[in-house]
């Protein structure tokens, strides 16, 4: 495992690159699974984002776009299931919405390698935003042993949910698998209660509109993604106003 920067609009990203074995022996390193999301729009650089905290940002995840193209996220999915082939997995459990993607994908491959029937399941958000187990699928995971799976970790706190309902069952956290780990400092195995690992680990750059590079090169805001739309109605606004 080894790090580097890639440089996005002028600007320093660190990327933690890693390599994990896939099907005829490929390796997909972070990059590669970084290319892939790219591929379907999933993975916006050289842009001027407003995120839904209000910073400025110059990358963008949109994890939603890669779920319809089923070769694509086939391949990933497999690569988070890769390291865990040999480790007695029968249930794969994910947090909808996107948990439910994945842990279909990731079931299936295990299912492959393994000659196993591996189960898909996945915990639905209540009110209070907990994850539970519904629909009887917490007598499907009990006493089993568990791959949890994420698309994208920024605080942990959907994964934490997850794997507090899945123990709480009487199941066996064997690990973890997310996509993005976009906080390793502090998103890590300990904080998660189980064995934790990332196609890839990023951290992104994000600024003050006051400190913002893009603002200052005068660069469009995307209105595509992130709440660009917002950020100009508010400027319109505000200058209407004055």
């Amino acid at each position: 495992m080894k790090d580097f920067l890639r440089d996005t609009a002028g600007f320093a990203m660190k990327i933690r690159c890693i390599t994990v074995k896939s099907k005829g022996n490929r390796i997909m390193n972070s990059q590669e699974f970084l290319d892939i999301l790219k591929s379907t729009g999933g993975y916006i650089t050289n842009s001027h984002i407003i995120a839904t905290s209000g910073k400025h940002i110059d990358s963008y995840m949109n994890k939603d776009a890669i779920y319809p193209h089923t070769k694509a996220i086939s391949a990933v999915c497999r690569a988070m299931a890769e390291p865990f082939a040999k480790d007695g997995i029968e249930a794969v459990v994910g947090p909808a919405l996107g948990g439910i993607v994945l842990s279909q994908w990731v079931a299936h491959h295990l299912s492959e390698m393994t000659g196993k029937d591996v189960l898909a399941i996945y915990t639905e958000k209540t009110a209070d935003k907990d994850q539970i187990l519904t629909r009887g699928y917490d007598k499907l995971v009990a006493g089993k042993r568990i791959l949890v799976v994420e698309d994208i970790l920024t605080t942990g706190g959907s994964v934490i949910k997850v794997v507090n309902t899945v123990k709480k069952v009487g199941a066996e956290i064997v690990g973890v698998s997310v996509m993005i780990n976009r906080n390793p400092a502090v998103v890590t195995s300990e904080l998660v209660g189980a064995p934790l690992t990332a196609l890839a680990s990023l951290t992104l750059p994000a600024w003050d509109e006051a400190d913002c590079p893009m603002c200052k090169q005068g660069m469009e805001i995307n209105v595509s993604v992130g709440k660009g739309r917002d950020y100009l109605a508010q400027k319109a606004a505000q200058s209407k106003a004055s």
